[in-house]
């Protein structure tokens, strides 16, 4: 937010007040000039008693007034006399138009904020924004007025409404707006509007302590699958949030079930790198779990060719798409693709988005086409988790 100072002193003091000052009588214009020199030397009381001798010249005109004016503000804002700068502030917005008029606002706001008096800084706020004032310090000051007026109903709209126009003009919404929006809905209980918000934050700005928020409170959504909570633990791993030893383990753990032990050792190895693995008492539990995952894989890569040829025998395609994202663990990713892409096609799935977001997957670890990996994942659809972890892989992928 603009200090009185870089506004005031950009109109009077950067020149020197020479080409202004040469415009009024000597008795104004010298300690005027005085008075500029004095605050550039931080002598603020001192400039201010010059503004004030200006000030008690007699029969000036308009354009006297308000150098005189601009001065004192500037004085007296150093000086630390807030209430002679705001009095000084109100006669220059008096006497100015254009845009200099909504800057002089914002600083009467300002001024009104820092002796906490919030009505009437939000009066002069609001005066601003209808001058046309629409800077980066007028935001900062309204949202600083809206939450402390406790009006999360109001935050919440205005803050929604920076954020579509955003959105509308093809531009990232501020990431300001996004967290008074997220605030104020968490404040009014508004779980879902919370978790969307969550979720375009970490689309725009994906940050640890928003992927942290948002994956803590996923799983307790409502209708939110339990088959996706490997998705969640998958998730807090590629964002670098999976840090506690029992994620590791569960994770690894999950993987093992889902048929894909190939994933899961390299779960293990990674907590084992990070040291939530392989130390404490619990170090031998880690050990049995390796080892076990080291059996599964070397099982699962001499089987796997008679697994997929089994899988597109079948009726439905729910084991190839199985088998297929098992080959893509494995690294063989275009076999893989290959076989979710035949099981999709035999249809009759259990789970039709389930297989859908399986290949996006794929694709995004195939690596030849984020374009196709993210329009795939884009199109699965859902209200049990499906889409929203899809959405999420978008995010990590980028």
């Amino acid at each position: 937010m603009k200090t009185l100072s870089s506004l005031l002193l950009s109109l009077v003091l950067a020149a020197g007040a020479a080409p202004a000052v040469a415009q009024v009588r000597a008795e104004i214009g010298k300690p005027l000039q005085q008075a500029s020199e004095l605050l550039r030397a931080g002598k603020a009381r001192e400039a201010l008693a010059k503004a004030r001798e200006a000030d008690a010249v007699g029969g000036k005109s308009a354009s006297e007034q308000l150098l005189v004016d601009r001065m004192k503000a500037a004085a007296a804002q150093r000086a630390g006399d807030t209430g002679m700068a705001i009095s000084a502030l109100e006669s220059v917005y008096e006497r100015v138009g254009g845009g200099e008029k909504g800057q002089v606002a914002e600083q009467l706001a300002s001024m009104h904020a820092q002796a906490r008096n919030n009505g009437k800084a939000t009066e002069w706020l609001n005066k601003a924004i209808a001058a046309g004032n629409n800077s980066a310090g007028v935001k900062q000051l309204q949202a600083y007025l809206q939450s402390n007026s406790g009006d999360y109903a109001a935050i919440a709209k205005d803050a929604a409404a920076q954020v579509s126009a955003a959105e509308q003009a093809g531009r990232r919404p501020e990431e300001g707006d996004l967290l008074r929006l997220a605030d104020a809905q968490q404040r009014q209980n508004n779980t879902a509007g919370y978790i969307h918000t969550l979720e375009k934050l970490l689309a725009n700005y994906p940050k640890k302590d928003y992927w942290n928020a948002y994956l803590g409170r996923l799983p307790r959504k409502a209708g939110f699958a339990d088959r996706f909570a490997i998705d969640v633990l998958r998730l807090k791993l590629a964002s670098g949030t999976l840090s506690k030893t029992e994620e590791y383990m569960e994770l690894a753990q999950l993987t093992l079930q889902a048929g894909v032990p190939a994933e899961g050792l390299r779960v293990i190895e990674q907590g084992y790198k990070s040291g939530a693995l392989g130390t404490g008492p619990e170090a031998t539990r880690h050990q049995r779990l390796k080892d076990l995952a080291s059996k599964q894989l070397a099982e699962q890569k001499a089987g796997i060719a008679a697994q997929a040829t089994s899988a597109l025998a079948d009726k439905t395609g729910d084991d190839a798409v199985k088998v297929g994202y098992s080959l893509v663990s494995l690294g063989d990713t275009d076999a893989g693709i290959k076989l979710i892409e035949q099981g999709i096609a035999k249809g009759g799935l259990k789970r039709p988005e389930d297989a859908k977001l399986r290949l996006g997957m794929a694709l995004l670890q195939q690596g030849k086409s984020r374009e196709r990996a993210v329009k795939t994942l884009r199109s699965v659809t859902g209200a049990d988790g499906a889409a929203e972890v899809a959405r999420l892989w978008t995010v990590v992928g980028n």
